[in-house]
């Protein structure tokens, strides 16, 4: 069966609003055959990013970039699984008051070099999540989700 990683980090009450709504899209009912594994970013280890068929990226903006956590995952990650997960989708969902830019572009960076490809746009939210930021965030679980069904 085919396996979704989302991999976040959710410090705050909007992160885990947009959290929720993510797992929610990856867990709807017309999802079927995908297994959905949640690990948060400072838990996530090698095996787990083996083992997934595509992944989903949840991260605040800190001063402009990833967290630290999402930083320590790629890290972790990252020549461990450099060969065997190219070519794997990801999704990506970012918060900030102010300037998400950097982080969008931090993680696009490493998953390009990782060789992963972007099942769809990023879902970047500023401020409180809006009922449409919540949408977008459950249309990206969704959507990455829905690609891995047989």
């Amino acid at each position: 069966m085919p396996r979704l990683l989302i991999v976040h980090h959710t410090p705050s009450p909007g992160m885990q609003a947009m959290f929720e709504a993510v797992v929610s899209g990856a867990t709807a009912p017309e999802i079927e055959g995908v297994t959905v594994e949640r690990r948060a970013a400072l838990a996530a280890s090698v095996p787990d990013a083996l083992e997934a068929d595509a992944y989903i990226l949840g991260t605040p903006a800190n001063i402009g970039y990833m967290s630290g956590a999402l930083k320590v995952f790629f890290d972790l990650i990252y020549y461990p699984c450099l060969d065997s997960t190219r070519g794997r989708p990801y999704g990506l969902y970012v918060h900030g008051n102010e300037g998400t830019e950097g982080a969008i572009r931090a993680v696009e960076s490493i998953t390009a070099g990782l060789g992963w490809t972007k099942a769809t746009n990023a879902v970047n939210v500023l401020g409180a999540p809006s009922k449409q930021d919540l949408e977008a965030c459950w249309e990206l679980g969704a959507t990455v989700a829905a690609g891995l069904m047989a």
